[in-house]
């Protein structure tokens, strides 16, 4: 079934119609989306639960409450972390009037006249034809305002390390996410110096071990908040952080809303 469900809306219906709009709501229940690529641009929206979405050198974190633009030709798998994830998807060709906005992978996220635009959209499924200008105008429209509605993308994305050293401590991070380990403690117990591990966060990865492991603490806090249920002070814990107002803080710096008002606007979706 899971070959079926991903032949039929993504790799057929969807690039069938050159000049369509294509239009694809779906609970995906216990489905993943395996390695694809479209020549249409995705727009990708969720609820009920976190997406991860994998390209070729980064793995993206998609909750709720915020949408990622995919380019056409970028070939990507999609994971959903539990059954109950609802996908809205709209894929659009390429305009005269696309701007550099298109052209790479980001996440952004989702105001209330943008959840409004993707609300009006769930009446529609399949591909909108230019004959339809109604539709038509509408949906081209829709793409044509994310650029003015999505000012401020999120680092919500970690980049794969291929450095053996850099695997082993990603690793140790990941297993050992509750503790609050220093840069200095990590050189140490891999037996490197401050100096030539900075350098080597910053080569493999395009950013320093306090960005990547800020970022590792977030997305994880984001998965506990939404598939564990737990609360914030819990989350909070659970990554490693004692002060609560410190968490809530970095929270809202990396993701753009307070971890309390994130779960009330998740709540708000079931």
């Amino acid at each position: 079934m899971r070959n079926t469900y991903v032949n039929k809306f993504y790799r057929t219906e969807v690039d069938a119609f050159p000049d369509s709009i294509y239009c694809h709501h779906a609970l995906m229940g216990n489905s993943y989306v395996e390695e694809h690529l479209h020549e249409k641009g995705q727009f990708l929206y969720t609820e009920g639960g976190v997406v991860f979405l994998r390209t070729a050198d980064k793995s993206y974190f998609l909750p709720a409450r915020h949408y990622i633009w995919i380019p056409a030709g970028t070939a990507h798998s999609i994971h959903p972390s539990s059954s109950n994830v609802i996908m809205r998807n709209l894929y659009f060709p390429k305009f005269a009037t696309d701007s550099t906005f298109f052209d790479t992978v980001n996440i952004y996220p989702v105001n209330d006249l943008l959840m409004e635009l993707i609300m009006f959209t769930n009446r529609w499924n399949g591909n909108v034809m230019p004959g339809d200008e109604v539709k038509y105008s509408i949906a081209k429209a829709f793409k044509l305002l994310l650029p003015e509605l999505s000012q401020a993308e999120l680092p919500l994305a970690l980049p794969y390390p291929q450095h053996y050293k850099l695997k082993s401590i990603v690793r140790y991070l990941e297993e050992n996410i509750s503790e609050n380990n220093s840069f200095k403690s990590i050189a140490q117990r891999f037996d490197s110096s401050e100096r030539t591990l900075a350098r080597l966060f910053q080569k493999e990865l395009n950013m320093s071990f306090i960005q990547y492991y800020t970022i590792l603490r977030m997305l994880t806090a984001l998965k506990l908040l939404l598939d564990e249920k737990l609360s914030v002070n819990e989350v909070a814990l659970q990554v490693g952080y004692n002060s609560l107002p410190t968490f809530s803080n970095t929270f809202f710096k990396i993701v753009g809303i307070r971890p309390s008002d994130y779960v009330k606007y998740q709540k708000t979706l079931l």
